[in-house]
Order: C-alpha cells, then sequence, then structure tokens
C-alpha cells in the first residue's frame, strides 16, 4: 500500500508559488491589488496541487467551513463592482473566505435557473451560506442560509422567501424629481430600466408620483425604455433630445443611462447643465469623474451589510428585520442648472 498523500496547505501553495501567505488568500478572495502575472501563478499552483480540491475535502469533514459564496450577474459591471467593494471589506474583517460564481446577465434565459444551480452547489458542497446580488429568482431552495443585494422582482407580489438587502428606489426617485422641480424644471424625460427588473419599476413610479404630487400631467412622450447601459442610455438620450419640445432636464434609471445621455448630448451640440440638466441614479465611481447629480443608495454599504446579515445567520443568530432598506441620498453636482432662460 502506497503513502498516504499529505494535505496540501495555503501555506505548500505560497511556498510553492513563492509568494506570501496573504497573497494566496487574496487571489482566492479575488481581490484586485494583486499583479496579473502573480494571480496566475497562483493559480497554476493551486491547480497543481490540486488545493481547491483539498478546501472542499477539507469542508466536507468539517461542519463549519469558513467559507461564503457570492453569485452576481456580472463581476464587471459598475453596479457589481461598488457592492463587492463592501463585501471583500466585510469578509476582510471576518474569519470568512469568498467563492465568486457569475451567473450572466439577467436578460439572457435561464438567468433564475442558473442562480438556482449555483446557489444549491454552493450550499450543498463547500459554503456556509450565499449573497446572491441583483437576484432574478424569488425563491432557493437551500438548507444554508441566503442573503440577496437588491433583487429583482415586485417588492410586494413577488417578495423573496429570503433576507435581503435593498436601496430605497421609490424614495430616490422621488427625492431626485423633487431636486429638478425645484430647479423649476417642468419638462422632465425619464429613461427607464429594464421592466422586469423592481428597482426600475419603483424608480419610474417614483418619477410619476412627483410629477402628479406637483400637479404636472404625465406625458408618455417623456417617457422612454432602457436597459440600465450606457448604449441604451445613449439611445434613449438621443430620442428624447431630438424631439421637437425636448426636455428641459433627463432623469435616468441608473448612472450608466445617464453617462449615454452625456454622449448624446455632446454628439447633439447639447450643453450640459445650461441647455439640459441630467440627473442619474445609483453613484458609481464614473458619476463623480463626471460630475453627475445622482441618487446615492451606497452599493458598498449594501454588500457590506448582507455580509453581516449573512454570517449572524451562519452562526446561529436571528435578523432583527429579514429586510434592510438603505436610505438613498442625493449627491448634488455640475450636471444640474435651473430651467434655461430662453434667449
Amino acid at each position: 500500500m502506497g503513502r498516504k498523500r499529505k494535505s496540501v496547505t495555503i501555506y505548500d501553495v505560497a511556498k510553492a508559488a513563492g509568494v506570501s501567505v496573504s497573497t494566496v488568500s487574496r487571489v482566492l478572495n479575488d481581490k484586485v491589488d494583486v499583479a496579473s502575472e502573480t494571480q496566475e501563478r497562483v493559480l497554476a499552483v493551486i491547480e497543481q496541487l490540486e488545493y481547491t480540491s483539498n478546501l472542499a475535502a477539507r469542508s466536507m469533514r468539517s461542519r463549519k467551513k469558513n467559507l461564503i459564496g457570492l453569485v452576481v450577474p456580472d463581476i464587471g459591471s459598475p453596479y457589481s463592482i461598488e457592492v463587492m467593494k463592501g463585501i471583500n471589506r466585510a469578509i476582510a474583517e471576518s474569519p470568512f473566505d469568498l467563492l465568486v460564481y457569475t451567473t450572466g446577465d439577467v436578460k439572457k434565459s435561464g438567468a433564475a435557473s442558473h442562480e438556482q444551480y449555483y446557489v444549491s452547489l454552493l450550499n450543498n458542497s463547500i459554503t456556509d451560506g450565499a449573497i446572491v446580488v441583483a437576484s432574478a429568482a424569488s425563491g432557493f431552495i437551500s438548507d444554508a442560509p441566503i442573503v440577496s443585494v437588491d433583487p429583482h422582482g415586485d417588492p410586494i407580489e413577488d417578495e423573496p422567501t429570503y433576507p435581503f438587502v435593498q436601496g430605497t428606489n421609490y424614495q430616490g426617485a422621488v427625492e431626485a424629481m423633487a431636486y429638478l422641480l425645484d430647479l423649476g424644471h417642468t419638462r422632465i424625460g425619464f429613461i427607464t430600466g429594464r421592466p422586469e427588473i423592481g428597482s426600475g419599476q419603483r424608480r419610474l413610479k417614483g418619477y410619476k408620483h412627483a410629477l402628479v404630487n406637483a400637479g404636472i400631467e404625465i406625458d408618455d412622450e417623456l417617457i422612454v425604455e432602457g436597459d440600465f447601459t450606457t448604449e441604451s442610455g445613449y439611445r434613449c438620450g438621443l430620442s428624447l433630445l431630438e424631439l421637437e419640445n425636448p426636455p428641459t432636464a433627463i432623469f435616468a434609471a441608473n448612472d450608466q443611462s445617464a453617462l449615454g445621455v452625456f454622449r448624446a448630448a455632446e454628439e447633439l451640440d447639447i450643453r450640459i447643465p445650461e441647455d439640459c440638466s441630467v440627473v442619474g441614479f445609483d453613484n458609481i465611481s464614473e458619476a463623480e469623474y463626471l460630475g453627475l447629480t445622482t441618487i446615492d443608495q451606497f452599493l458598498e454599504e449594501m454588500g457590506y451589510i448582507a455580509v453581516q446579515m449573512l454570517t449572524k445567520l451562519i452562526d446561529g443568530g436571528q435578523l432583527d428585520e429579514p429586510i434592510y432598506k438603505m436610505p438613498t441620498k442625493l449627491v448634488e453636482r455640475r450636471s444640474c442648472n435651473g430651467l434655461p432662460v430662453p434667449a
């Protein structure tokens, strides 16, 4: 009989790769501050030594694995990046490591089933629980705890059966509109998000409520359907700005759409904010660089709180409330002016 193979540890991986243990840990946690060459070397050693398989074997022998799963649609989107900043910060302060899966664009068929598959895979193999970002599914079958960040669906008719963190989308939209109305704008365009996404629906409801509350009739010509992408913001921006009677302000359902409006305005030689004011939603990093007035829903904090909620459940605790509503806040920058005075 041959000798029993020695268990591979993180120290073995670090030694073989010629890096520190902390560097291996950062690679495993998908941290962004590791050089690509170093990351590739560490991953090659992990594969060579079968460290991941060893990790799974150890977890099966342990009641608590100290590993959290993360299921996210697109790891490269500005929205996901902001949420993951908070998740990474919370993970760094905890005894847990992070395992990430991406499901792809929720717009594509099967996104919800992909989420179901990954959550089942994670929570029935080596993780203690999972965080699902912008989940398309309304419920998951799992023995381990799940917390979602900003789940899709109607908040009343299709409320998830698991805890979640979500921004106050409706109130944020009302606040954005109040700001534009106070500046004197009454003809305000709105670029929606995808109709199947609940956060976009609630922002549209806030837009309409603010107009009705101000005694302004809703003009369907000023509401154009986007899909939360910069490209759709550009397309919708052109549609609004090329109207015979264009809006003096545009409220986009998210910052990426608002960035597209900037591109459309530049192409049409329309000045922002002198000729048209623009407001976004999310407060992604690009918004600050562009000087975009926006609604901050504190995406990083949402990710951070989701981890805190999940770890409390993993440790056997009870949440005070299963739903955490993150208050929004208007961030004023230079993309808005008072109503233009006719020449």
